[in-house]
């Protein structure tokens, strides 16, 4: 049930099975900072990929507007899209979305500087303070061939980086690494991988085909466990940031570019291109995966949109 008290009820989530377990480990004492602010409360726990969704929805039902998320960013993603209506308008409008970092990716927390100073997400899941973020509206292909919308905040990818992030989520012993888990799988996939023709348009503009190795849309800076993939990039500004690595050989990926991502100095390589606008649309004749969050969603044909500040995130005041 949810907390109540003097502000807004609230409802904590928790992925145990979150970092390969790390978040079940951790939970004792994660649980011990949350009553130290919360008082007694009683957490859901997820039970298989997207019950948080359906939990979040559950709780939003019964009064809460406060959502302590305990996991990673699919985690996060998972309860916001359970607080969101089919167009990607808040269900209730004074909710509150409260990332506590416990998952091999947490680049929400990373953006709101939780992960440099943990207390402080723990004082905004229990405080009142929030400030609105942009939304990322994805449309692709699913995994079994039916449409897919879904919503998210840090950052859609498709070609290399959505195969980096597929493989990684499913090995079984990476993810207990935590971010450093997609570093590693990085030079396999590359090694691997084939640079292949994608159409691109932005905000209804045709940008013709071009030879890629990777295209990520960007809502915040940092991706894949801490890569500064697309400097610059805020989630609040209404406005998407395209980071396009082009037709670049796989020696030059692991010696010239992929070193790079950490401090951004990538995006200067001469066959790295960068872009703004509000829309992207990307079309490819080769099956091309696209992630959204760290959760492998579908393949392209991919559509993605902003929706300015169109949901709040806990802040400590």
């Amino acid at each position: 049930m949810p907390v109540t008290g003097s502000g807004p009820a609230i409802a904590v989530i928790v992925n145990p099975a979150a970092h390969k377990g790390g978040a079940g480990r951790r939970w004792p004492a994660i649980q011990a900072e949350l009553a130290a602010r919360l008082g007694p409360f009683a957490p859901s726990f997820t039970a298989a990929p997207g019950h948080a969704t359906a939990l979040a929805r559950e709780a939003l039902a019964r009064g809460a507007r406060r959502f302590v998320a305990v996991g990673g960013d699919g985690t996060v993603n998972e309860v916001l899209n359970g607080l969101l209506d089919p167009a990607g308008r808040l269900i209730a409008s004074e909710t509150v979305l409260c990332p506590i970092p416990a998952g091999t990716a947490n680049e929400l927390s990373r953006a709101l500087g939780h992960l440099d100073l943990p207390g402080r997400a723990f004082d905004a899941a229990a405080g009142a303070g929030s400030r609105p973020i942009d939304l990322l509206r994805v449309c692709c292909t699913g995994l079994d061939g039916e449409p897919v919308e879904r919503f998210g905040y840090l950052m859609v990818s498709l070609g290399a980086a959505a195969a980096i992030s597929h493989r990684t989520s499913r090995s079984r012993w990476l993810k207990k690494l935590g971010g450093v888990a997609y570093l590693l799988m990085t030079p396999a996939v590359t090694l691997g991988f084939r640079n292949r023709d994608v159409a691109l348009a932005v905000d209804g503009v045709e940008q013709g085909r071009r030879r890629i190795f990777t295209m990520i849309v960007a809502n915040t800076e940092n991706g894949g466990g801490g890569m500064k993939l697309m400097p610059g990039a805020t989630f609040d500004d209404g406005v998407l940031d395209l980071v396009e690595m082009g037709d670049i050989s796989r020696l030059g990926m692991l010696t010239a570019v992929l070193p790079k991502v950490y401090s951004g100095s990538h995006i200067h390589h001469p066959k790295v291109r960068v872009a703004r606008g509000r829309s992207f649309r990307f079309e490819a004749d080769v099956d091309t995966l696209v992630d959204i969050d760290g959760e492998t969603v579908g393949r392209l044909p991919l559509e993605v949109t902003v929706l300015p500040r169109a949901f709040s995130v806990g802040v400590a005041t």
